[in-house]
């Protein structure tokens, strides 16, 4: 029987060594399951509900879904909105935000900038309007 070579032999501990890494870095990552039996981790929850006062201008959002008034109001009003997934009001007039997958938010006042949160996107949109009122967005124009 003939011995392995010096280069099998480091091929062996280096692939060994790269097994434990990895089985030790799944171990840690943060969508492991958790060291207590039974418990889950809930799915990391989109932007949080907001409802301020921002340069004397009061801006409110929250999820699309969380929020079955605003959608029926929106259905009265003509506007169907499937594809909202989160509001964000002025003054209790709707500003039409967008998600842009993970490169941000933007909004119909700031369509071309990308904030991180729709409260930024908000609070810009306030700046950007100096006073004036939100005009409803119509998707069908």
């Amino acid at each position: 029987m003939s011995r392995p070579t010096r280069r099998q032999a480091i091929g062996v501990a280096t692939g060994a060594a790269a097994s434990i890494a990895l089985v030790g870095t799944a171990a840690t990552s943060p969508g492991a399951a958790s060291a207590a039996p039974g418990k889950t981790e809930a799915p990391a929850p989109g932007p949080a509900p907001f409802d301020e006062v921002f340069q004397g201008r009061r801006i409110q959002g929250a999820p699309a879904a969380a929020d079955a008034h605003a959608h029926g109001q929106a259905h009265a009003q003509g506007h169907v909105g499937h594809d909202a997934v989160y509001r964000v009001w002025i003054d209790g007039r709707e500003l039409h935000v967008m998600q842009h997958g993970s490169s941000g938010w933007s909004s119909a006042i700031n369509h071309y900038e990308r904030f991180a949160t729709p409260l930024d996107t908000a609070r810009t949109a306030v700046a950007s309007l100096k006073g004036a009122h939100v005009v409803p967005f119509d998707h069908t124009a």
